[in-house]
């Protein structure tokens, strides 16, 4: 994945080339919008966060390796990675000194952003994926940049940036199938894991999952383990889970109003499982939070 290196700004622990975007009424309007474009060479400190962004920020790793923290769970990274900063959600990434980060990145936003993710694969819960075949959305990425940054370089039309923006997009889709895991099961994996994503609060089995991926239970937890690292029925509990701390963090809401909100049938189940994934229970969890 090569990559322009005339790096036009100099930070004290990286070298960047961006470019920012200032969206016309007609993006605004619609699904989603670009709001900045850029790469980075990292210098061997290079240290972000820990952080927030107020946007979606989408970002392509073109070489060296490092590490990304987010939602609690650490994520190495390595060429080929791609890995999104969610609004209002606490994250850090670093390189390894010794093989500095070259990254591609891309910042969004709009009322469909999530929906945009969620087509190459990335949720709040799953915010990272390895060795895409990536090669054609970095093209596109740094074609766009090369337009839209280079020198002189006259402001494109919204429809330009439009165009350009979605392209980035679906050549991602195109090469955001799981590493590891057969060709054949790619489509099934993915439908069954979209449907725990986003009925997971709505009292699903794992069997239902399975149906509507259409394959048995015990195939289904196989090959989701195999791929994801994870039984569906501990993913499952960990969006449920996820989701409750955001509602204490964020929200005034009682602690039986989330129970039932991620659900839970009562506040002791939820209250032994939060328990159990956080360390503490949901009461003193907030009042922690609230003291900090």
């Amino acid at each position: 994945m090569p990559i322009d290196a005339d790096y036009t700004k100099e930070d004290p622990n990286e070298y960047l080339r961006i470019h920012f975007f200032t969206p016309s009424e007609y993006e605004k309007s619609g699904p989603a919008w670009p709001i900045r474009l850029g790469s980075n060479l990292a210098k061997p400190d290079y240290h972000i966060g820990p952080r927030t962004t107020a946007y979606y920020y989408l970002l392509l790793v073109l070489g060296g390796r490092g590490t990304f923290v987010q939602n609690g769970r650490t994520y190495p990274l390595a060429a080929g990675d791609l890995y999104c900063l969610f609004p209002q959600v606490t994250h850090e990434y670093w390189t390894e000194p010794a093989a500095p980060l070259r990254k591609i990145f891309l910042a969004f936003d709009g009322k469909m952003a999530l929906e945009l993710l969620r087509r190459v694969g990335l949720t709040p819960q799953r915010p990272h994926l390895r060795a895409l075949h990536a090669e054609q959305a970095a093209a596109d990425m740094i074609a766009f940049l090369e337009k839209t940054a280079g020198a002189g370089a006259a402001e494109a039309s919204d429809l330009d940036r439009l165009s350009a923006f979605y392209r980035i997009f679906a050549s991602l889709e195109r090469g955001a199938a799981p590493e590891g895991s057969e060709p054949s099961a790619v489509s099934w994996l993915q439908r069954g894991l979209d449907y725990m994503e986003i009925h997971y609060a709505d009292g699903i089995t794992i069997e239902e999952v399975a149906r509507h991926a259409g394959v048995g239970r015990t195939h289904f937890s196989k090959k989701f383990h195999e791929c994801y690292g994870i039984t569906p029925v501990r993913h499952m509990q960990r969006l449920k889970l996820d989701e409750a701390r955001m509602l204490l963090e964020q929200t005034s809401y009682s602690l039986s109003e989330i129970a039932h909100s991620v659900g839970y049938p009562d506040l002791f189940s939820f209250s032994k499982a939060f328990k159990k994934h956080h360390g503490l229970p949901p009461k003193q969890y907030r009042q922690q939070r609230s003291l900090r």
